[in-house]
């Protein structure tokens, strides 16, 4: 399943223009969009899911266009939809909640929401947990019901937006190997801020900032814009200036930075191999100097 996105616009009451111009294609497989928090995701995720129409363009879902009454009925049928924030019902089992999407999603039968059910517990790792209620569940494991019931009609797309967003490391790592598994031939689109859910997922993203799209590649290529851009250097007085600090850590002799900038930050300074987060800053710090 192929998305394919021309000039789209949003522009909410108020003027506040959240998707400017946007043109984007999106292929089957894991696909990553990355971005600060404000920069358009969520709305362009409400926007394939039809929940929210834009102020215009095109999208087109394989062939439905999300412009036509037609082409959203048919989108939604293939999709499964992970929002931010998955209102749940506290006093439900895993399984009760589950039975009751299903229901909503038009899995009439008895019978095979049962068996539906039981098969998307054992694919989140929850079948232990079925009847527990929702109340009781971690963080972590709600995003996982989450997961299940965005699976319950097989879709052929699949969009989870922010899901890693205040899990622990245990529970991000979990999530993140269960979202590539579930890739295969379906298209999943993972909005996220978190850089390593999409360095450890994806082979390919795009960059959003207020509304635009700054990159669209693979990975390796975001990675790349910060060749010969990435420092270590050793100070004990203020932070290097003229870059970007990605991290500082002590060192018995002062503080040991790792820098993003176009030249050195001092002459100690010495090279390093780049990360996509690198890339990532330097992809931003160049859109600064040119804006």
């Amino acid at each position: 399943m192929h998305i394919t996105i021309t000039d789209l616009t949003k522009t909410y009451p108020g003027g506040t223009r959240a998707l400017d111009d946007l043109t984007l294609t999106v292929p089957t497989g894991m696909f990553g969009l990355l971005g600060a928090n404000g920069a358009g995701k969520t709305t362009l995720m409400r926007i394939l899911a039809g929940l929210l129409r834009p102020s215009a363009g095109r999208v087109l879902v394989d062939d439905y266009d999300l412009g036509t009454a037609a082409g959203r009925t048919a989108v939604k049928r293939l999709l499964g939809y992970l929002p931010q924030d998955l209102g749940v019902y506290p006093d439900l089992t895993a399984a009760e909640f589950l039975d009751y999407i299903a229901l909503l999603k038009g899995i009439d039968s008895r019978a095979a929401r049962r068996r539906r059910v039981a098969e998307l517990l054992e694919v989140v790792a929850l079948a232990d947990a079925a009847k527990r209620k929702l109340k009781g569940f971690s963080g972590g494991m709600r995003r996982r019901v989450g997961i299940a019931q965005a699976l319950l009609n097989d879709p052929r797309l699949l969009i989870v937006d922010e899901p890693t967003a205040g899990l622990d490391p245990e529970e991000r790592i979990r999530f993140r190997t269960l979202l590539a598994r579930l890739a295969g031939d379906r298209t999943v689109l993972l909005s996220t801020h978190i850089v390593e859910d999409i360095a450890q997922t994806c082979r390919e993203l795009a960059v959003l900032d207020k509304g635009k799209s700054l990159f669209r590649g693979t990975v390796a290529e975001l990675t790349a814009r910060a060749e010969g851009r990435v420092w270590s250097v050793l100070m004990s007085g203020p932070e290097p200036a003229g870059g970007v600090v990605v991290s500082a850590l002590p060192d018995a002799h002062g503080v040991r930075y790792r820098v993003v900038a176009p030249a050195p930050p001092s002459p100690e300074a010495e090279p390093l191999g780049p990360t996509l987060e690198d890339g990532y800053l330097a992809l931003r710090g160049a859109q600064a100097v040119t804006v």
